[in-house]
């Protein structure tokens, strides 16, 4: 008997394979996207020290004020620059509009 694809699945392998890659710092934190089924999460997280810098997510803003919301606490952070972890999931819907709009406001990745 064939199983079925979990996809869930698969997008935690991809995942996995790519935070072996990548990895953020003080200066150049990781800026962690996750999505549930009604909401949506970014974090800017330390790797070395472990500590997430700043959050935002859906539960309390809007969705398409959430980058640009989390655009506004990098900059009093002072951050610039960041390292992209979208999470497994494709570049393209909400990951892709959450990535434009925080490049739109000046942050680099």
């Amino acid at each position: 008997m064939i199983k079925p694809i979990n996809k869930n699945k698969l997008r935690i392998k991809r995942h996995k394979r790519n935070r072996k890659k990548i990895r953020g710092t003080m200066d150049v934190p990781r800026l962690y996207v996750f999505k549930s089924l009604k909401n949506i999460y970014i974090n800017l997280v330390d790797d070395n020290t472990g500590n997430t810098l700043a959050s935002v997510s859906t539960l309390k803003t809007a969705n398409s004020d959430i980058a640009q919301e989390m655009a506004e606490k990098a900059t009093t952070l002072g951050i610039k620059n960041l390292v992209f972890d979208k999470s497994g999931y494709k570049f393209h819907g909400t990951i892709k509009k959450i990535a434009d709009d925080l490049r739109s406001k000046g942050l680099n990745f």
